[in-house]
């Protein structure tokens, strides 16, 4: 039996171990992957694509590259795929370990430090004090050369920064990482992604995951989009054929998928605020707003406690937040999936904060 506590969520096999059941049986509200999926045109391209695993793949990528150079509106080598975002952000922090000092928000996703330490840069670390932040609080002297990253939304609070807010960093700091993972869970008119200024802004580089909205974590896929010089220079560095061949196949097709992307923005809007509503009707606990498709809960119990239990008894998987060392264990992180699933939880967790039947 696993006696580790994972570091990420969707650890199947240590909550199995816990609850005594088969993973198959554990209802994950860990991972904050879209429950909609994976789309049917996912389904088809990895069939489709299956006679072509007795050859390599392509080692540029054209097709995948042109899928996301047409879905982003910019040119094919400014961008690079890769084996998940997490690949990606490997790179990135390589490159901002060169500098002087990292800025990051706290509380941060922890693959963050990984990647950073793992490079022996140098982090300087900025809490997000009520969950705000503005370009005066990062105080960095001018002659330090200094890099920032950020994700929007922030994970794991779930706060969306506007481009507004933002776009200050790109003339404070030497280089500017933007990780938007769960960016596409905002429509347009909603969203805030910076994409479009990765060409005026050289010292800018934008990385994307397509295992999150699309329900692909096992396939692992995601791109950054960053000048061209910066992109020739990671693809020195790493490994040939990072990405599979059906992982291309299905990046090539799903942000066509116009049918599937409107389904899920529809089913977010009307359930996110239902079940922020239901998890702040149980006393004890305190759910941030969110504009990402999970939630920060604050709980008066302990939440190793509470997800020992809620696996338990009810074969249900939170996030704990012992990863991210300023929530303690006072916190967890769950995602927002079908209205059903939400309320099998909400019942859960109501017997187990002693306010159920």
């Amino acid at each position: 039996m696993p006696t580790y506590r994972p570091s990420h969520g969707g650890n199947l096999v240590w909550a199995a171990s816990l609850a005594n059941c088969s993973p198959d049986a554990i209802l994950d509200f860990s991972a904050s992957i879209n429950p909609l999926g994976p789309p049917a045109s996912a389904i088809a391209a990895i069939q489709a694509a299956l006679g072509d695993l007795n050859a390599y793949p392509d080692p540029t990528y054209s097709q995948l590259c042109h899928a996301i150079s047409d879905f982003h509106q910019i040119p094919p080598d400014w961008i690079l795929p890769g084996n998940g975002s997490a690949e990606l952000l490997t790179w990135a922090c390589r490159e901002l370990a060169e500098l002087d000092v990292t800025c990051l928000l706290t509380p941060a996703f922890s693959d963050y430090r990984r990647a950073l330490t793992a490079f022996s840069a140098t982090i300087q670390e900025y809490p997000l004090k009520d969950f705000r932040v503005s370009s005066s609080e990062f105080r960095v002297s001018s002659s330090v050369r200094s890099g920032l990253l950020l994700n929007n939304p922030h994970n794991p609070t779930g706060k969306l920064f506007t481009r507004d807010a933002i776009a200050p960093y790109l003339d404070q700091f030497e280089w500017v990482v933007v990780d938007e993972a769960f960016m596409d869970f905002l429509p347009p008119g909603e969203e805030q992604s910076v994409i479009d200024w990765v060409k005026q802004y050289p010292n800018l580089v934008v990385l994307r995951s397509l295992t999150k909205f699309y329900s692909l974590p096992g396939l692992r896929l995601g791109y950054a989009i960053a000048h061209p010089e910066r992109i020739q220079r990671w693809q020195r560095w790493r490994d040939p054929w990072s990405v599979n061949s059906l992982a291309a196949a299905v990046g090539s097709v799903v942000l066509q998928d116009i049918a599937f992307q409107q389904q899920t923005w529809d089913w977010l809007a009307t359930t996110r605020p239902k079940f922020q509503q239901q998890l702040a009707n149980i006393p004890g606990l305190q759910p941030l707003p969110s504009a990402a498709n999970f939630f920060l809960v604050h709980s008066d119990r302990s939440v190793p406690e509470l997800q020992a239990t809620l696996l338990k008894h009810d074969q249900i998987l939170i996030r704990d937040c012992m990863s991210f060392p300023e929530l303690g264990d006072r916190a967890f992180r769950v995602a927002i999936r079908t209205a059903e699933e939400n309320q099998r939880l909400i019942d859960a967790l109501s017997r187990a904060m002693g306010n159920g039947d």
